[in-house]
C-alpha cells in the first residue's frame, strides 16, 4: 500500500511593516533615537557646508541644515499653537474644580509658598556657584557676539503686560514688508484665565452649562496635544540636529564653564534638593522618580513646560495626588514654577555677564537676583521662557542687556535641562503639599512605577471610556425614572 502525499500550497511569506515595527518601540527610546540622529546629523550638517546666511554666503544654509531647522520649527509652532487655548482651559477648569474643596485657599496657598521655597533654593545655588567659578571672567567668546535681545523683560514690562489689550491676549505687529503677524502673550492669557476661573466660582449655579463646555474643549485640546506629543522624537532630530550644525561644539567650548555651572546647579537641585525635601516630607525618593519619569523625558525634548503639562498632571495624578489638586497645581506651576528658566539660569547669567564686562556685584546685587527670581517667576509666561527672565534679571541690575547675544548660541542646549527641571518641580510641589495636607493616596504613591508613554496614553483612554459608560448607565437610571413617574395608559 502507497501513500502519497499532495504538496501544500505555498502561503505567501507575511512582509513586515517597518512602519508598524517603528511605532511599537516604547516612546522613551524612540526619544533617545531621535538625540543620537539627531547629534550626528548635526555633525554632518556642519561639514557639508555654509549653515547660516552670511556676507560670504548669501544663498544660505545648505540643504541638510534647512531640513533640519524647518522639521525642529514645525514642531515648536505645533507646540505653540495650542498653547492659548490650553493655559485659558486648563486654568478655569483648575480653579472651578477647587470649587467643592473646603480648604481651597489654603492649598493655594501652599501650593505658592512651595514654589517660592524651591525657587530661592534653586536660586542660591546658582549664585553659590557663579561666585565659586567665575563663568564669564575667563570665556573664550567675543564681544561681537553680545546683542540686545528681541524680548525685553523690565519691570514696567512686566506690570504693563499684566493688563490685558485684548480678550484673547493676541497682538499683532506689522513687518516691513506690509505683512501682519500675530503672536500671542501668555501672561495676558493667564491674567484672563484667572478672572474668567474666579468669575465662574462667584456665579455659582449658573455657570455650570459653561463649564461643561471649557471641560468638553480642555479634553480635546489636550487630546491634540497628545498627537503633537507623540511627534517628538521627529522634533527632537530637527531642533538638536540645527543647534549642533549651526552652532556646533565651539560656542559650548567657549562657554564651558558657564555650560556645565548650569548643568551642575540643575543637577544638584532635581538630585539632592529635591530627595532631601521628599525625604523631610516622608515621601519615598525613589518612587517620585519613577512615577515623574515621564514628564522629566518629555520636558527635556519638548521644551516646553506647557507641551508637557498633560503628561505631568497624568503622572502627579498617578502618584497619589488628587484629581481636583493636581488639576489645579499642575497648570499654575506650568506657568509660573520654573526652578530651572527661572532661578539657577538667570542667576548664573547675570553673574557670567557681570564677570564678562568687569562689573562687580555686591551682596545687595545678590539679595535682587534672589528677588527677581522669586517674585519675577511668572514673567516667564509673557514672552520667551527664559530669555525675558534673563532680561529682567539684567535690567534690575543695570547690567548691559546686550550681554543676552552672548549665551543664544547655546540656549537651546540650555533648556533641555532647564524644562525637564521645570517639569520634575512642578509635580514635587504637588506631591508634597497632597503629603501635608493628608490628602495623598500614600498607597498609589508608594506604588508608583515607571511608565511608559503609551501605558499613560492607554489608561487615559480607558478612564475616559470608563466615564462615558458611568454617564450613560445614569442616564439610564434617569429614563427609568422617568418612565415610572408617567401615568399609565390603557
Amino acid at each position: 500500500m502507497s501513500t502519497s502525499t499532495t504538496p501544500s500550497p505555498t502561503t505567501p511569506r507575511r512582509t513586515r511593516n517597518p512602519l508598524r515595527a517603528i511605532v511599537h518601540i516604547p516612546f522613551g527610546w524612540q526619544v533617545l533615537i531621535g538625540l543620537g540622529l539627531g547629534v550626528a546629523l548635526g555633525l554632518v550638517a556642519a561639514q557639508m557646508g555654509p549653515v547660516a546666511v552670511t556676507d560670504a554666503n548669501p544663498d544660505g544654509a545648505n540643504w541638510l541644515t534647512t531640513t533640519l531647522n524647518t522639521i525642529g520649527t514645525i514642531f515648536v509652532t505645533l507646540l505653540k499653537a495650542l498653547v492659548p487655548p490650553l493655559i485659558f482651559l486648563a486654568i478655569i477648569t483648575s480653579i472651578a474644580n477647587l470649587r467643592g474643596v473646603t480648604n481651597a485657599a489654603r492649598l493655594a496657598g501652599k501650593t505658592l509658598l512651595w514654589f517660592a521655597i524651591t525657587s530661592l533654593i534653586a536660586v542660591s545655588i546658582g549664585i553659590a556657584l557663579g561666585a565659586v567659578t567665575s563663568p564669564g571672567a575667563n570665556s573664550g567668546i567675543s564681544a561681537d557676539a553680545a546683542q540686545a535681545s528681541d524680548t525685553q523683560g523690565g519691570w514696567m514690562d512686566f506690570l504693563t503686560g499684566l493688563v490685558p489689550t485684548n480678550f484673547l491676549g493676541i497682538e499683532g505687529s506689522a513687518g516691513d514688508d506690509g505683512t501682519v503677524s500675530l503672536s500671542f502673550n501668555a501672561l495676558q492669557i493667564l491674567v484672563i484665565s484667572i478672572a474668567v476661573g474666579i468669575a465662574v466660582l462667584s456665579v455659582g449655579e449658573k455657570a455650570e452649562p459653561f463649564l461643561k463646555v471649557t471641560g468638553s474643549a480642555l479634553e480635546i485640546v489636550q487630546k491634540v496635544l497628545w498627537w503633537v506629543i507623540r511627534l517628538a522624537p521627529i522634533g527632537t532630530v530637527g531642533l538638536l540636529g540645527n543647534a549642533v550644525a549651526s552652532y556646533g561644539w565651539n560656542a559650548i567650548g567657549q562657554l564651558g564653564v558657564f555650560v556645565a555651572d548650569v548643568y551642575i546647579g540643575l543637577f544638584l537641585v532635581l538630585l539632592v534638593v529635591y530627595p532631601v525635601l521628599l525625604k523631610l516630607n516622608g515621601l519615598s525618593i525613589g518612587s517620585f522618580f519613577r512615577g515623574v519619569w515621564p514628564a522629566t523625558s518629555l520636558g527635556f525634548v519638548s521644551r516646553s513646560s506647557l507641551g508637557t503639562m498633560p503628561m505631568t498632571q497624568s503622572v502627579t495624578e498617578r502618584m497619589g495626588v488628587p484629581r481636583h489638586y493636581a488639576s489645579f497645581a499642575v497648570p499654575l506651576g506650568a506657568t509660573t514654577k520654573m526652578d530651572g528658566c527661572a532661578a539657577i539660569y538667570p542667576a548664573l547669567a547675570a553673574i557670567f555677564v557681570a564677570n564678562f564686562y568687569g562689573v562687580p556685584l555686591g551682596v545687595t546685587d545678590y539679595l535682587l537676583i534672589v528677588l527677581v527670581s522669586v517674585l519675577g517667576s511668572a514673567a516667564t509666561a509673557g514672552m520667551t521662557g527664559a530669555t525675558v527672565m534673563l532680561t529682567l534679571t539684567l535690567s534690575t541690575l543695570g547690567l548691559p542687556l546686550e550681554g543676552v547675544g552672548l549665551l543664544l548660541a547655546i540656549d537651546p542646549i540650555l533648556d533641555m535641562g532647564r524644562t525637564a527641571l521645570n517639569v520634575t518641580g512642578q509635580s514635587l510641589v504637588a506631591v508634597i503639599v497632597s503629603k501635608r495636607e493628608k490628602i495623598l493616596d500614600q498607597p498609589a504613591y508608594d506604588d508608583a512605577r515607571r511608565t511608559s508613554f503609551q501605558a499613560i496614553q492607554a489608561e487615559e483612554a480607558q478612564d475616559a471610556a470608563d466615564a462615558d459608560v458611568d454617564t450613560e448607565a445614569t442616564a439610564g437610571v434617569e429614563s427609568d425614572a422617568d418612565r415610572e413617574k408617567q401615568p399609565a395608559t390603557a
